[in-house]
């Protein structure tokens, strides 16, 4: 069974010509079609995005029965965070907090999502959405609550999990961490087995790789790649990243 995910830091919408055009958004998410949508940076309530619930308008727009979103940042009006839009039920959420010291609030966002198999019974896949700091010691702090957070630390190696985002690691340094010591794989390398992750940031002419896609458990990555779309250089300062994946074996919910 196959499933396709992408992970995108939308800027609010708010494209490289100063314009808010959430239509932008969903437009790529149209061409791409995936199963489940990470985003980053997305408002609710806050007047430069028409105080809209992003999430909701997106979700709606783009055909993604059901979403969930985890508040970050809070602006003198409203909110900003991560929101996960997905085609399977989500059947519990909750939004981790990553906020080292004084620095800016983060989150990753978590969500339980259910997945039906014909003939066999479903799945509970494990998806967390993230949006790290700016600093190297800052991410590495992070990086530690998540893996002691009760919710990650609840699944086994072999749980269906996903953890995707804005992870803001210019030197790739969080990258080993994830294959070597917690036993995932990259789903967003140039090519499988490649130790050459896909540079997203700036979108106009990348050069760095921000966005990335960890799996762990009954996946195979099939395929990992960004959006070459012409519009998508323009819609947000970073680019999507999709990856494919293949759901093998027998896995119990």
């Amino acid at each position: 069974m196959q499933i396709k995910i992408l992970s995108y830091n939308i800027h609010k919408a708010i494209g490289l010509d100063q314009r808010f055009r959430p239509e932008r958004i969903v437009r790529i998410l149209d061409h791409h079609q995936a199963d489940i949508v990470l985003l980053q940076e997305v408002d609710m309530g806050v007047p430069r995005s028409q105080r809209l619930n992003l999430a909701e308008e997106i979700a709606a727009a783009a055909g993604y029965p059901h979403f969930a979103l985890g508040l970050n940042v809070a602006l003198r009006v409203g909110h900003y965070g991560n929101a996960t839009l997905s085609r399977l039920p989500i059947v519990r959420q909750r939004n981790i907090d990553l906020t080292i010291d004084s620095h800016k609030r983060r989150g990753a966002l978590h969500a339980t999502l259910l997945l039906e198999r014909e003939h066999e019974g479903p799945v509970r896949l494990e998806v967390f959405n993230l949006h790290l700091g700016l600093s190297a010691r800052e991410r590495s702090r992070q990086l530690g609550l998540l893996a002691r957070s009760p919710e990650f630390t609840a699944l086994t190696p072999q749980s269906p999990c996903l953890v995707g985002g804005d992870f803001n690691d210019w030197r790739t340094l969080l990258a080993p961490i994830f294959t070597e010591i917690l036993g995932f794989a990259c789903a967003t390398n140039e090519q499988y087995g490649s130790e050459r992750p896909l540079r997203t940031y700036p979108s106009l002419s990348p050069t760095g790789s921000l966005d990335k896609i960890f799996c762990r458990g009954p996946f195979e990555v099939t395929g990992g790649r960004r959006c070459r779309l012409n519009i998508s250089r323009i819609a947000s300062d970073h680019l999507p990243v999709i990856a494919t994946l293949e759901l093998t074996g027998s896995v119990a919910a």
